[in-house]
């Protein structure tokens, strides 16, 4: 596990994340909290990716559900992160630091085509680097995304920002009082406990590539500057054993 502060890091921020206490959308304090801490962590000289999800807005797998196509779906949902993606570029602009969208689907009118070469510059410069669209590709999530451009970009760690969940355990700690949060993760253990941490997709591309991932509460105080700084109490992923929090027990 690579450790902080880090040089470069990869945010994957759901789209349920921006939502607050509201149902649906985009609640626009809650941005501007991930926004502000976002370039806190900017500030510290950490070079910082984002990749949005669009669950606030649209799931292309529901939409299959119920008798749509399922490209098409995704495609829908490839959409609904751009909308995302432009809520949060606009408040990481108010907060007061350098931002650019790419997006994976070109939507030139509003956001940069992804080119890996110009979004690492983007990073060098001290931008903040948003990304957009998925892969580009249906059937794919925005985890897989996260993964892939993580890799791509040459970023430390993949930090995973949950909602109102500080971290993996081994049962939903919503619905199971007695659930036991992990302290460390192996990507064999996460994937053979089917654990959510990410689709088996996304945690198998990290693992191949030896990515460390921290998952940890975006709700929580500073959860995102020191889930940058590598001071986060989520839980960590990657080749090392797996350790069950003896406190919770």
């Amino acid at each position: 596990m690579a450790k902080g502060p880090y040089k470069r890091v990869m945010f994957k921020v759901s789209g349920e994340a921006l939502v607050g206490e509201r149902a649906f959308g985009i609640d626009p304090p809650t941005v501007n909290g991930i926004a502000e801490q976002i370039k806190a962590a900017s500030d510290l000289g950490i070079e910082i990716a984002v990749v949005v999800g669009g669950g606030n807005f649209w799931r292309g797998a529901e939409a299959s559900q119920f008798g749509m196509d399922r490209a098409t779906a995704d495609y829908a949902g490839m959409l609904a992160t751009v909308i995302s993606a432009l809520a949060l570029q606009d408040a990481i602009e108010k907060a007061g630091a350098d931002v650019r969208t790419q997006t994976a689907i070109p939507i030139q009118s509003v956001a940069e085509p992804y080119i890996r070469r110009r979004a690492m510059r983007h990073l060098e410069k001290g931008r903040v680097v948003i990304f957009a669209g998925g892969t580009g590709n249906p059937f794919m999530t925005t985890d897989t995304a996260a993964a892939l451009r993580a890799i791509e970009i040459e970023a430390e760690v993949l930090l995973i920002a949950k909602n109102r969940v500080d971290g993996v355990y081994d049962a939903d700690p919503r619905k199971v009082p007695t659930a036991r949060k992990f302290t460390r993760l192996s990507y064999m253990d996460a994937l053979s406990r089917r654990l959510e941490v990410m689709d088996s997709t996304a945690l198998t591309l990290c693992m191949d590539n030896l990515l460390p991932i921290i998952v940890f509460d975006v709700g929580a105080p500073n959860g995102i500057l020191n889930a940058a700084r590598g001071t986060s109490d989520g839980t960590q992923v990657g080749e090392d054993e797996t350790v069950i929090d003896a406190a919770a027990v």
